[in-house]
């Protein structure tokens, strides 16, 4: 099943996602992934694109709770039409947990382990005098992971479970993370003033 470039992968998101805070999540995201890839000697392509492409309808269609059209399922008959490969398609579902898809691979369980994780690190970098990723360490990370008003909106609890079911320990994870977002943090726009 062929797996688009990452010029046309980055085509059809800028196509399909307007605001420039969900394409910096969705690069967040690639980047995430091209490093676990790299980590568990898989497939770097296909896990960068299914973190670039994992949240590409969210803006047109957010209702969740639309059975036709609603996130993630509009993109997934896309990614159906156009052949993509099983394991992006399964990896985006299941990444949706409301749909009951079950989380079977290692791709499964590191979209679900780094995607919010990604907003928080980001989040990290924009409370910083110097709005820069590069100065974000690991133990400020884990200080605004406990700080529950921080970030309020992403459950830890159930974010730890993903972590947890990757295997990784949880700063090694958070380190990862960090490390990749770093590789690109002009693109996410926290490369300092």
């Amino acid at each position: 099943m062929p797996l688009p470039s990452r010029t046309e992968a980055l085509a059809l998101l800028h196509e399909w996602v307007e605001t420039e805070s969900l394409r910096r999540h969705m690069y967040a995201v690639e980047a995430a992934l091209r490093a676990y890839a790299r980590h568990y000697g898989e497939d770097e392509d296909l896990w960068g694109l299914t973190g670039l492409l994992h949240d590409l309808d969210y803006e047109r269609f957010p209702n969740m709770d639309d059975p036709v059209d609603g996130h993630p399922r509009a993109a997934l008959r896309l990614f159906r039409e156009r052949s993509y490969p099983p394991a992006l398609i399964h990896a985006v579902e299941a990444h949706a947990t409301f749909l009951g898809v079950p989380r079977e691979t290692r791709l499964d369980r590191a979209l679900l382990a780094c995607d919010e994780l990604t907003g928080l690190i980001q989040a990290c970098a924009y409370v910083r005098p110097d709005r820069s990723l590069h100065s974000v360490e690991v133990k400020s990370v884990v200080k605004k992971w406990k700080d529950k008003a921080f970030t309020a909106a992403i459950d830890r609890k159930e974010n730890m479970l993903f972590i947890e079911e990757l295997g990784e320990p949880f700063n090694e994870h958070v380190q990862r993370v960090l490390d990749a977002m770093k590789g690109i943090a002009d693109e996410l726009g926290v490369g300092g003033e």
